[in-house]
């Protein structure tokens, strides 16, 4: 059965409508563990928008299951991770103006600068995934770059208005998921995943963990944390 992590930005989102202390990531963490969650996932942006330094720090002090820290290739957050030592990594590409991640990290373009920084990062014995485009030749520039992992988007499937697009979508991640796996990589997935659309990924077997966010938080407000993520986990061991 494919594994979960929760992404927890979105509840610091809240928290900073108000610029309050409340509600804590650091507490919907925790009920995500008690669901039984494998990892939690928090992105540190350059512009602080939602996780900061603190809830980082706390969360690697608190957290017992995986702490897996999504950052862009930016020197000062590469030094903080370098630092906080996280148990995972995921490395994304990142613009001030989005409203959420856009695309996959252009790993044949960073190649040079990739490689440099995973190089780092594995040094402190911490795990390196690359969020990607599920296609050929981004899989293998991660792998020639020395990561771990990679993380395919799954965000086009997920944002597909006809039956027929899905599909295309999914045959994707398929081959890519392939591609990873010959490559030696461990194949993560992620991105636009809700309760209505994950079940045929669930399926289809071959990924590690999945990384979900907007669509559990959501449903927490409704139900609390820890039953929002207990019912994507099922729905994962169903698949």
């Amino acid at each position: 059965m494919s594994l979960l992590n929760v992404n927890i930005d979105h509840v610091a989102t809240v928290r900073q409508a108000r610029r309050a202390d409340e509600p804590d990531p650091v507490w919907a963490a925790v009920q995500c563990e008690l669901a039984g969650a494998n990892g939690i996932t928090v992105h540190l942006r350059q512009d602080r928008r939602h996780i900061n330094e603190r809830d980082v720090r706390i969360l690697k002090e608190t957290v017992a299951c995986k702490l897996n820290l999504e950052m862009s290739l930016a020197e000062p957050i590469v030094r903080f991770a370098e630092t906080i030592r996280p148990q995972q990594v995921t490395l994304v590409p990142e613009t001030r103006a989005e409203v959420t991640t856009e695309g996959g990290l252009d790993c044949v373009r960073l190649q040079k600068q990739l490689t440099q920084i995973v190089k780092r990062i594995r040094r402190k014995g911490i795990l390196v995934s690359a969020f990607i485009l599920p296609d050929e030749k981004q899989i293998l520039a991660s792998a020639e770059a020395g990561c771990d992992a990679v993380e395919l988007h799954t965000g086009p499937y997920a944002s597909a208005k006809t039956d027929a697009a899905a599909e295309k979508a999914l045959n994707r991640i398929r081959d890519g998921r392939d591609i990873a796996s010959a490559a030696g990589l461990i194949v993560h997935a992620g991105h636009g995943l809700t309760y209505r659309n994950i079940r045929p990924l669930a399926r289809m077997g071959g990924f590690c963990e999945f990384n979900i966010g907007h669509s559990i938080v959501s449903r927490a407000v409704l139900v609390g944390m820890r039953q929002a993520a207990e019912e994507m986990i099922r729905l994962l061991s169903e698949g």
